[in-house]
């Protein structure tokens, strides 16, 4: 059984105005992929997951994970530390 990978690739994409076509096309997936790793439905490979990350400029720990993200803010203003 796998487990689940989360991300946070609709926010990336949406914070660099980037279509889920355009995102598709540069690293050679099909849109609808991008769909489903948005909404957890399906988890990259390794290569799709690195790919992204590039295109974006981020480490790969910035857009998926295997334990779920804190919210931004918490991040972002050091809310809810543990």
């Amino acid at each position: 059984m796998s487990e689940q990978v989360h991300n946070r690739l609709a926010m990336v994409r949406a914070e660099r105005k980037v279509s889920r076509q355009s995102l598709a096309e540069a690293v050679g997936a099909h849109y609808q992929t991008i769909g489903y790793i948005e909404r957890g439905q399906y988890n990259p490979s390794l290569d799709l997951a690195l790919k992204i990350s590039k295109f974006f400029g981020l480490p790969v720990e910035a857009v998926f994970s295997l334990e779920p993200f804190r919210p931004l803010t918490d991040e972002v203003y050091g809310r809810n530390q543990p």
